[in-house]
């Protein structure tokens, strides 16, 4: 009875990795990967790899085993991911795993934004499945914005989110609270909403962005219409520039503001401020 992190060679998945091995042997720990070659680096540390893909059902009937625990961390192919996380639950239930996880956005089946449809209809595919579930209802990661800094220096901070705030956390936070939920007791058919302890603006973020950097970086924020043409002139397809316009109009109905203290909880600590996230992404 193994833990697997699925999509272990990416950001978080990486994060959840290194979290887990602070927490029980490597030999508990498996980890799913695409390409081999990159998921060398766990290997060395001891953890076994699985080679599959959330496109492959062949390769994920092999990935788990009877009693494990598995981490499903959603898939950033938007127009895809669903028919992958179904391929991923099926081969959990044909298995007889003991849980599954699953990282969601935050506020689950109500979150009113267009990039929560694919989490939505994921969470009632693991509902169905009748499998046990954790799920990991995701707020969004400071470093969505702090690894945009070069582009911010350069252009200033521009979005649609008004005065709206978010409340963020690092990515290896929520790292930290699923190796938690995959590690211990007590998470069964738990849904946890996973925000910062803080929230903040986009001019708050340019001011602190101005601060740690010693330039100053104004917050354009302009209407909806003119971040797309923004967001497409600089060559993004148009569906993902309106997914991201979306996404700026949620902030600024106040949907991303935070959903209580499940995170710290979790990670027994307070989360990382975005302050600490900008200074890191500045140094």
């Amino acid at each position: 009875m193994s833990i697997v992190v699925t999509a272990a060679t990416g950001h978080l998945g990486t994060l959840v990795i290194d979290e887990l091995l602070q927490r029980v042997p490597a030999e508990q720990i498996v980890a799913v990967a695409r390409n081999a070659s990159k998921a060398a680096p766990i290997a060395d540390r001891g953890v076994e790899v699985r080679i599959a893909d959330y496109n492959d059902p062949d390769a994920l009937a092999k990935a788990f085993g009877p009693g494990d625990t598995v981490l499903l961390i959603s898939s950033s192919e938007v127009g895809n991911r669903l028919a992958q996380h179904q391929a991923v639950i099926d081969a959990a239930k044909h298995a007889g795993v003991a849980r599954i996880a699953y990282t969601g956005i935050l506020g689950g089946p109500e979150a009113d934004l267009a990039l929560a449809a694919d989490h939505k209809a994921t969470e009632q595919a693991i509902l169905d499945s009748g499998l046990t579930y954790t799920f990991l209802r995701n707020g969004f990661y400071n470093e969505v914005y702090t690894e945009q800094l070069a582009t911010q220096l350069e252009h200033g901070v521009v979005g649609s989110t008004g005065d709206g705030r978010l409340a963020t956390a690092s990515r290896r936070d929520f790292a930290a609270a699923a190796a938690v939920v995959l590690s211990t007791d007590g998470h069964d058919k738990a849904a946890y909403e996973l925000n910062g302890d803080t929230d903040w603006s986009l001019a708050d973020y340019a001011a602190e962005l101005s601060r740690k950097t010693g330039k100053e970086v104004a917050y354009n924020n302009v209407p909806g219409e003119v971040l797309l043409g923004i967001l497409t002139g600089a060559g993004l397809p148009e569906p993902l520039a309106e997914l991201l316009v979306d996404i700026d109009k949620a902030v600024e109905r106040g949907l991303l503001t935070g959903r209580g203290s499940d995170l710290t909880r979790l990670i027994g600590r307070p989360t990382t401020p975005l302050a600490d996230s900008i200074a890191a992404a500045v140094h």
